[in-house]
């Protein structure tokens, strides 16, 4: 006699009392059998496998918050997880061009006055201020960008608006030239 048991299935009236009674064995079943195409739905709006999957553990986290609000006379229980997923993935775009619009406010206007950007002053104490005067004016941008306001290098080319292969050029030489600057002190 074989130990397999055969596996469960639900009807969608069971899967929505299960979920309304926060039946976790539903939940693991929901999570199971829709997560792939949940995670679909996301990726399309974000375009970013690690933003995904970020979501769709907040999208199962909606979806046992809320199941209460699920109507069965408004649609399929399915297309609700659909529209949760829908829209989370976009609060999440939302959320993160949030972010990048704040930090540009911090930075100034779009056109970014080059020479108001300066490397903090925690580390002028270090000397690196004068080291990285010797840098071209867009090279200390990217560096202060980068390293001092916490900027990706997609960031950075939106805020710059400059292609991100020019980013990660000048970056790159900036920091070769930072390296052979830093063997003379």
């Amino acid at each position: 006699m074989s130990n397999l048991r055969p596996s469960l299935t639900y009807t969608e009236a069971e899967l929505v009392q299960g979920l309304k009674s926060r039946d976790e064995k539903v939940f693991s079943y929901l999570y199971d059998h829709y997560s792939p195409a949940l995670y679909g739905v996301a990726l399309k709006v974000v375009n970013d496998e690690n933003i995904a999957v970020d979501a769709l553990q907040e999208i199962f986290l909606k979806i046992w918050r809320s199941a209460e609000r699920y109507d069965p006379d408004k649609g399929r229980l399915f297309t609700w997880m659909l529209n949760i997923a829908r829209n989370t993935a976009i609060d999440t775009l939302r959320s993160r061009a949030h972010k990048l619009d704040q930090k540009m406010q911090e930075l100034g206007n779009a056109t970014l006055q080059w020479e108001k950007l300066s490397v903090q002053q925690s580390v002028d104490h270090l000397g690196l201020s004068k080291v990285l005067d010797q840098l071209n004016k867009e090279q200390r941008v990217i560096i202060d960008l980068a390293y001092y306001r916490g900027c990706t290098q997609d960031e950075i080319a939106k805020l710059l608006d400059i292609p991100l292969g020019t980013v990660k050029t000048r970056m790159r030489n900036a920091i070769i030239q930072l390296r052979n600057l830093l063997k003379q002190v």
